[in-house]
């Protein structure tokens, strides 16, 4: 199960940040087809180098696994720069969130 979830996921992440797998594999340190081989379900990344595949989307292993997060490294931004503002803009971001949630 989680197999089959963490090669969908690399592929997910890589396509979202818009860079090729040979790309991404030599941005890794790895041979050209490191991450093609984990797409196609030939191989799975060890512990490290799942946590180097995290580093290098800009997420945390615990935002690679929630499944309910479809864009983490975006989620990630935003949470940073939401943690600068005051709390009445906080608020008012709150509500246009919520309004935007109502109208899907």
């Amino acid at each position: 199960m989680y197999e089959e979830f963490t090669q969908n996921r690399i592929a997910q992440l890589r396509m979202q940040k818009n860079v090729s797998a040979r790309d991404m594999s030599l941005s890794l340190g790895q041979n050209n087809s490191y991450i093609n081989q984990i797409e196609n379900k030939k191989t799975l990344p060890s512990l490290q180098g799942l946590f180097y595949i995290c580093e290098y989307f800009g997420i945390t292993p615990q935002q690679f696994f929630d499944e309910g997060d479809a864009y983490p490294a975006q989620l990630a931004e935003l949470v940073e720069d939401l943690k600068k503002l005051d709390a009445a803009s906080l608020e008012h971001i709150a509500a246009v969130v919520k309004e935007m949630i109502r109208e899907k």
